[in-house]
């Protein structure tokens, strides 16, 4: 990994804190909706260049001076969220397409001289983009009722040409992703999710400093501060490794690490933002409860399970029970949980994240593996 993908990467914390403010000033169905798309579009933009770089080298001059180019489109993306479904949406829907097809016809140029198999597939990755394209544009020119149907549109057609390949007729197939670096992809993916990570502690942080101490501040702080802590116990005690490890021994690792990172990290990255809601939501309301705290306090930690969950079965082919255990606690809590005020529910989601935590540990070292992190 070099040091301009992480210059790249420092946008998307601007990103993620602009993400959860706009889900946490939009907490109705229709914000839910919205928000979705948003995270749907912020991951993809970032995945999608983190595959770039994998191709290409990022040290030399002119993939470094695209790696910038593409960071301040991104950061034009950045600043239109918070009013990405009103009078920013223009800015949003070029900014996501300039980035989406500006990358796609770079590598189109810096490849077609000396690998015209990969070439040739990101033409047909071009292809797909521009379809998507006309949505994203239609979305932004049509009324707010048009523009989250269009928008949706144009991620599926992201998404699923991803996952079939981007065909093309008269375009041959390829198999370019099997070329690919499984410790670059898992590195990068690994790095992004410390990022949502720490965008949740910075905006707990500075929510904390504009309230007045309180024992249920202090409290909704320190479970913040634990509840990230287990997050990131959780997945680089051993999943974070085994990324890494299983890819590069894998026969067909293009797939692999498509679904193990292009797709399953996507709900990981989901329930970490969306703790931080809840956690921003207990400091500010710790004792106010409302079906969409109830939502934010036990779907970010449930989203964040499941994609865990979900990775280590793509790795390792099997269901972790103490996953499973910790997502059925979460469940439990949800059905109580009008018993309970909010700041009690975050507490019992948090403690279900450090049991989940300790429990894969203890399950680590009987077995002998080493841990990551």
């Amino acid at each position: 990994m070099s040091f301009i993908e992480l210059f790249f990467d420092l946008v998307f914390v601007f990103a993620l804190t602009q993400l959860s403010a706009y889900l946490y000033e939009n907490q109705t169905p229709l914000g839910a909706f919205e928000g979705a798309i948003m995270v749907l579009a912020l991951w993809w933009a970032w995945v999608s260049t983190t595959w770039v770089t994998n191709y290409l080298d990022p040290v030399k001059l002119p993939v470094r001076g695209a790696v910038i180019g593409l960071a301040l489109i991104a950061l034009m993306l950045s600043v239109s969220i918070a009013d990405s479904f009103g009078e920013r949406a223009w800015i949003f829907a070029i900014a996501y397409v300039a980035l989406q097809l500006g990358r796609v016809i770079f590598v189109i140029l810096a490849t077609w001289r000396h690998d015209r198999t990969l070439a040739r597939r990101f033409v047909r990755i071009l292809v797909w983009t521009i379809v998507a394209s006309t949505f994203w544009i239609g979305g932004a020119l049509l009324p707010l009722e048009w523009q989250l149907p269009f928008w949706g549109v144009a991620l599926a057609v992201e998404y699923l040409g991803s996952s079939l390949g981007f065909p093309v007729p008269g375009v041959a197939s390829d198999r370019a992703d099997d070329e690919l670096s499984g410790a670059h992809i898992a590195e990068r993916a690994a790095l992004f999710v410390l990022i949502a990570i720490g965008e949740g502690l910075l905006v707990t942080g500075f929510t904390f400093v504009e309230l007045e101490i309180s024992v249920e501040a202090v409290l909704a702080l320190f479970g913040a501060f634990v509840a990230a802590a287990a997050m990131w116990w959780i997945y680089f005690d051993r999943g974070e490794r085994l990324g890494s490890e299983i890819i590069e021994k894998s026969d067909s690792p293009g797939r692999l690490a498509r679904l193990a990172y292009t797709y399953v990290h996507l709900p990981v990255i989901a329930g970490i933002v969306l703790t931080s809601v809840a956690d921003k939501e207990l400091l500010s309301h710790p004792l106010e409860q409302s079906p969409s705290t109830v939502i934010a306090v036990l779907g970010g930690p449930a989203l964040f399970l499941i994609g865990t969950l979900l990775f280590r079965r793509v790795l390792q082919h099997r269901w972790l029970v103490t996953y499973l255990a910790g997502i059925l606690a979460l469940g439990a809590l949800a059905a109580v949980s009008s018993t309970m005020t909010p700041i009690a529910l975050g507490l019992s989601a948090t403690g279900v994240l450090v049991a989940v935590a300790a429990a894969e540990t203890i399950v680590r070292v009987r077995s002998g593996h080493r841990s990551g992190g």
